[in-house]
């Protein structure tokens, strides 16, 4: 990651923060929820969905601040995502930190992950309150928020249940990935280029640009939940294979892996119990078939389309900025 783009992340990032703690008064009550509620946030996260909101802003020549509401709002939106994924894997660490449902149980985990979700919608409507974003604008962030709610919703139970399934398509992997992940990336500079009074062809490149560098994101997440080391992940390498999840990696080696490989990896996959060595064996079976280098170079190829879309803007800091940072998703060691 370039020094600049790492300067850029950080200043945004306590942006976002202070943003967000607008939101929590810490004498609100019950402060064992709204500590919930937080915990994920002050856990640190790479906060690249409201960097996406505030650099497409920027991009179409609009304030800056004017998009702080809306990027802390699709940080929210995307926290409460993770709060209730970690329930649903069982996961014990997010961000090196214990997970929310570990500290306070599981009812309050989905308390404080409905919390962040309201949160998320309020953030968007106090950009009404000083008028600097117009009602019409408002009301489609509104529309582009509740559609990608509802497909990261989609993309969840896709998910969970492909997992019952011996073999998905690479055709339905990414239309799960779409739902899951990327969608909400396009959604981010989406609704960062309609604050900022963008054009329609502005807008859809924008998404266009994050929808690509999303679909790379998560081929990249699911590569280092393989190869990573678990302390720099800051959280447990090999959970993938444990819970059985589909992801392009192990679509690639099922249907690469001979009979008896493919028996050895089905006998570990979605097996909350198996052994180091087992997790270790099926890895080993993945790397043999190539199945890692086809998904890095697959998220290159992902990363090299999310570029073009970029190609009409004029030359500028932020535009240097976005293109650093999709290379910075095939780059990245979590």
């Amino acid at each position: 990651m370039s020094q600049r783009l790492l300067k850029e992340l950080s200043a945004a990032s306590k942006e976002v923060n202070q943003a967000i703690n607008k939101l929590f008064d810490n004498r609100l009550e019950p402060t064992k929820l709204y500590d919930a509620s937080k915990h994920l946030i002050e856990a640190g996260g790479k906060r690249l969905r409201p960097f996406l909101v505030l650099k497409a802003c920027e991009m179409v020549g609009g304030n800056r601040e004017d998009a702080l509401p809306v990027a802390a709002a699709v940080e929210l939106l995307h926290t409460f995502t993770l709060v209730h994924d970690d329930i649903m894997d069982s996961d014990d660490k997010r961000r090196g930190k214990p997970t929310v449902h570990t500290l306070w149980g599981t009812p309050i985990a989905i308390s404080a992950g409905d919390m962040l979700y309201a949160k998320a919608y309020e953030a968007v409507l106090s950009s009404l309150r000083p008028s600097k974003v117009s009602p019409r604008r408002i009301l489609k962030i509104l529309s582009l928020i509740t559609e990608a709610t509802i497909s990261i919703c989609e993309g969840q139970a896709l998910d969970i249940l492909f997992e019952e399934r011996e073999l998905i398509s690479e055709k339905e992997y990414f239309n799960m990935i779409t739902k899951k992940t990327a969608g909400l990336l396009e959604t981010s500079t989406r609704v960062g280029a309609i604050v900022g009074g963008g054009n329609a062809a502005q807008v859809r490149r924008l998404g266009r640009y994050a929808y690509y560098s999303g679909l790379a994101f998560q081929v990249i997440d699911d590569y280092l939940g393989i190869t990573a080391d678990e302390k720099i992940l800051g959280k447990p390498v090999g959970s993938d294979i444990r819970e059985g999840k589909r992801t392009l990696i192990l679509i690639h080696a099922l249907t690469h892996a001979t009979e008896a490989e493919r028996n050895q990896m089905y006998s570990v996959l979605g097996r909350g119990d198996a052994t180091p060595t087992e997790i270790e064996e099926v890895s080993r079976i993945i790397d043999s078939l190539g199945s890692l280098d086809y998904a890095f170079k697959k998220a290159e190829q992902l990363v090299a389309k999310a570029k073009r879309q970029l190609s009409p803007f004029l030359s500028s800091q932020t535009k240097e900025i976005l293109l650093n940072l999709a290379d910075y998703v095939v780059s990245r060691k979590y």
